[in-house]
């Protein structure tokens, strides 16, 4: 399980994060949505571990990646946004320096490798290096490094992006399978009908804050919309309104 408590992150005079907070459960998709600039990678980062809150926490099975990144970061598996990938690095050096990262080793991190592989149909890239990848080979690629160690939650900063409709179908049934499993994921994104497809539980920010969070029936009923594209406008403009407000 992942939560948010009014997190908060400023660069300079830039207020990127003012006021999160949400709760991903076990065995559910949770969408995280926000305009650009509404602090949505901000959040994510904080969640891996990558910064460090102003104020405010965030837990990961209920240990705080800001004082135990290590232990936090061995519940987690990241995918991070464009992918972050070495380019002079094959795709199973990619996998096995992970799965070292998070203590894998011997026949455990040979079998993890082969698992991943068969799971995401990589045997005819696994010994190819990244540079030069379509979007849906590194998309794979990532993947397969965040589920390397068989993380108990899953966090993915705007995996469709650039996919196509088959990168989109694999991503999805990849992700389906983990909730399935009693995976926590979260994953943000600005492709409103797949959020309404595959998320149970939904998280809308605005300027930096949480607007709304719950259910997709919850979020409509809230907002008044007929669907989630309406209602994804209603609270982000709403929150832009309030922000400009206790700006005067």
């Amino acid at each position: 399980m992942i939560t948010c408590n009014n997190l908060a992150k400023q660069f300079a005079k830039v207020h990127a994060v003012s006021d999160v907070s949400f709760a991903a459960p076990d065995g559910k998709i949770t969408a995280l949505l926000g305009l650009n600039g509404s602090g949505k990678s901000t959040t994510l980062r904080m969640l891996a571990g990558l910064l460090k809150p102003k104020q405010g926490q965030a837990l990961i099975d209920g240990i705080d990646p800001a004082h135990k990144p290590r232990e936090a970061q061995s519940r987690l598996g990241l995918f991070p946004d464009r992918f972050g990938l070495y380019p002079r690095l094959t795709v199973r050096e990619h996998i096995e320096y992970f799965g070292r990262l998070h203590g894998l080793s011997g026949q455990a991190l040979k079998l993890a490798i082969n698992h991943i592989t068969d799971r995401l149909q990589l045997g005819s890239i696994l010994n190819r290096r990244t540079e030069g990848f379509s979007t849906g080979q590194s998309m794979r690629t990532a993947l397969a490094r965040a589920l390397v160690h068989n993380p108990q939650n899953l966090v993915l900063d705007e995996p469709t992006r650039g996919l196509d409709v088959s990168g989109v179908r694999q991503l999805r049934r990849v992700l389906v399978d983990a909730r399935d499993n009693g995976c926590c994921v979260v994953f943000s994104s600005h492709v409103m009908p797949e959020v309404e497809r595959i998320a149970e539980h939904i998280v809308i920010i605005a300027d930096g804050k949480t607007v709304v969070s719950g259910s997709l029936e919850e979020v409509l009923a809230q907002s008044g919309a007929a669907n989630l594209e309406d209602a994804f406008m209603h609270f982000s403009q709403a929150g832009r309104i309030q922000q400009s407000e206790q700006l005067l």
